[in-house]
């Protein structure tokens, strides 16, 4: 299955270009998750959330509905990535497995000046549960250096069934070969002046790319950053053209 959503679901101008005028800001999460089928947990990466709460987010949204969540910074961010054992256990204390069948992928975005070094990946790749519970884990890997686009990087990766985040970015390096059973996206080129967010020939090549990666697996397509009053739009006009 292709998902396609956005990050978070509370965002100020989206009161103006895409929630409805007089709906509550309680039931923003209900009314995102009714147009889009993915939504990208941000928050955590900022603080912990609470069991509750993580409890509520699934309660409020459809059966078939996905979460990613993204790791905390002190899991993600150290100088070096073998001290995180600590901060990766506490995460999974936290209650995100209360999301149930509804948790999607971990996502972990490396630093931007994190730069590849395979011992430190690899113990780093060792400390990632497989399970929470008896449910399995999936992991999605952003990396923001130029050094990860080595191929010594991309086979420890695939040997570990960890899919390396493709992003669009004009910051980041582009890498879209698949390294798991499912794939993972981010799209952060949207522009304000494109009512979609994306132009629709834009859209429509991304929609190819991610039909080809669905042979392998499930696919996780975010548009995010950017220019995100059009998020939004743009994750609705793909699953548009998805659908036909």
């Amino acid at each position: 299955m292709i998902r396609v959503g956005i990050g978070g679901w509370n965002y100020e101008p989206w009161e103006e270009s895409f929630y409805p005028a007089d709906l509550a800001k309680a039931k923003q999460l209900e009314y995102a998750s009714r147009h889009v089928t993915a939504i990208e947990i941000n928050a955590t990466f900022y603080r912990t959330q609470s069991a509750a709460s993580f409890k509520k987010w699934a309660a409020a949204t459809p059966d078939e509905f996905m979460f990613s969540v993204k790791a905390p910074r002190a899991a993600v961010q150290r100088k070096d990535l073998r001290e995180a054992a600590q901060s990766i256990e506490w995460f999974f204390n936290s209650g995100v497995g209360e999301l149930g069948a509804k948790l999607g992928p971990i996502f972990w975005q490396m630093a931007p000046y994190k730069k590849f070094d395979a011992a430190e990946m690899s113990a780093y790749f060792d400390m990632l549960p497989e399970k929470l519970g008896k449910q399995r884990l999936r992991h999605a890997l952003e990396v923001r250096h130029a050094s990860f686009t080595d191929d010594a990087f991309l086979k420890l990766a695939r040997t570990r069934n960890i899919a390396v985040v493709t992003v669009e970015s004009e910051k980041h390096p582009l890498i879209i070969e698949p390294t798991a059973d499912f794939a993972y996206a981010r799209l952060e080129l949207t522009q304000a002046s494109e009512p979609t967010g994306y132009p629709n020939a834009a859209l429509k090549k991304w929609a190819q790319t991610a039909r080809g990666w669905e042979k392998n697996g499930d696919v996780f397509l975010y548009f995010i950053s950017g220019a995100k009053e059009r998020n939004p739009a743009a994750a609705m006009a793909m699953l548009d053209i998805l659908a036909k």
